[in-house]
């Protein structure tokens, strides 16, 4: 798809009750975030660089769009990328079960990211389950001014390249903290399925 959706049914299991629910709260979180703050869908589209018709197609659930397609869409509305994955508040403690996990992917599944906090309101810091197919290579644009990426690699070895600075090699049990308001490229050195920790910590003056 070229504005880097990924249909809700792309995959090859049958979706659970959460990934058939996603496009859903995509769409709600986009429109109520986008209104608020006074935008149309030509502005948003100028803004962050997608597609008017692709911002239209998620905010009537019609697509899902791609991990790098949302931090787009997250920056040019200068909020956290949770936000616009956010449900109703819950209290009490909160068990997040793998079979419930809302599941982004981007490079037709190749590089998939699996939220460990629950998306009930403004978070200053997430926290991710990364997983990176065999030797594949995922670039990331930067994000919001002050947003830090702390990542943990807990299996295989990938490489990380930070703005122009030199490639650092990470192997398992290792981790790194980098700003990454700079463009960012992780790359699985292995020919197996590398999994990674992502601690995201937004800027402070985000709103």
């Amino acid at each position: 798809m070229s504005d880097g959706s990924v249909a809700p049914s792309s995959d090859t299991n049958l979706p659970s009750p959460t990934d058939l629910e996603l496009p859903l709260v995509l769409g709600r979180n986009l429109r109520r975030l986008r209104t608020s703050r006074g935008h149309s869908l030509e502005r948003l589209a100028k803004q962050s660089g997608v597609s008017r018709a692709m911002l239209g197609q998620i905010e009537t659930g019609k697509s899902v769009p791609t991990i790098a397609l949302l931090w787009k869409v997250a920056n040019a509305l200068h909020v956290p990328f949770a936000n616009l994955l956010q449900t109703d508040a819950a209290r009490g403690p909160v068990v997040l079960r793998r079979g419930d996990a809302k599941l982004l992917s981007s490079s037709q599944g190749q590089f998939t990211s699996r939220a460990l906090f629950p998306f009930d309101g403004n978070h200053q810091v997430e926290f991710y389950e990364l997983k990176m197919g065999p030797l594949h290579r995922e670039a990331a644009e930067p994000h919001a001014a002050g947003t830090r990426e702390n990542l943990f690699v807990a299996k295989g070895a990938v490489e990380i390249t930070v703005g122009l600075e030199k490639p650092q090699t990470l192997m398992e049990g290792d981790a790194i903290l980098f700003e990454a308001d700079v463009p960012h490229v992780y790359k699985n050195l292995v020919a197996s399925e590398a999994t990674l920790y992502l601690v995201v910590t937004c800027a402070e003056d985000v709103v």
